[in-house]
């Protein structure tokens, strides 16, 4: 993803410990929501029943944030739900990091952590008692 971006022209603005730590964000959101998509696909029956269930969860988290779009661009009553979900907190950490503004000041990384935090504590539970119904 980073040589994607550098491709297309984003140049990371930071020092090393930003970009690692962009990039440790990145692979927290992606651990977390693998814990997620564990259960839908221990409760599905084949690949794509797994996959029909999973977009429910992933097209509001993706397009109602800031990934593609500012926020403040969105009608006002998605804005609310759009600046406070974990994809949201989460773009704005990573490229808060990669524009080099100061992690310990940065509200967006601390509440994207609580989030993904948040995520992994109800899920692998969850996911681990999906899997022993199963096995």
């Amino acid at each position: 993803m980073i040589a994607i971006g550098y491709l297309v022209g984003f140049r990371v603005q930071t020092n090393i410990i930003g970009l690692l730590g962009g990039m440790a964000v990145m692979l927290f959101f992606g651990f977390s929501l693998t814990w997620i998509f564990a259960i839908i696909g221990l409760s599905t029956t084949n690949a794509e029943s797994a996959q029909a269930a999973s977009f429910p969860i992933l097209a509001p988290l993706v397009f109602a944030s800031s990934a593609f779009v500012v926020v403040a661009t969105m009608p006002g009553w998605l804005q609310g739900f759009a600046n406070e979900q974990p994809m949201t907190l989460v773009v704005n950490a990573m490229r808060s990091l990669a524009e080099g503004k100061p992690y310990p000041l940065n509200p967006a990384l601390w509440q994207s952590l609580a989030w993904l935090a948040g995520v992994i504590i109800v899920f692998v539970p969850l996911a681990v008692r999906s899997y022993r119904k199963v096995s």
